[in-house]
């Protein structure tokens, strides 16, 4: 159970992954990478979607606040 009074997490994994060393890593391992970063990018995208949708519904049905 998250409590909401507390402050939100600065760090994310984003961040900490730019500044990784790619250097290590193989071709099929960056390959798969780009797959799964892709992945969370085209998940983000849809949740950024969804809460758009639901803020438009909301100013439609209540008034868009000034």
């Amino acid at each position: 159970m998250e409590n909401d009074d507390l402050p939100r997490h600065t760090g994310d994994a984003a961040s900490k992954l730019a500044t990784e060393d790619l250097g290590p890593y193989s071709q099929d391992e960056l390959a798969e990478r780009i797959i799964l970063l892709e992945a969370e990018i085209a998940r983000v995208k849809a949740h950024r979607d969804k809460a758009s949708a639901h803020m438009a519904a909301a100013d439609a049905l209540f008034g868009k606040k000034s």
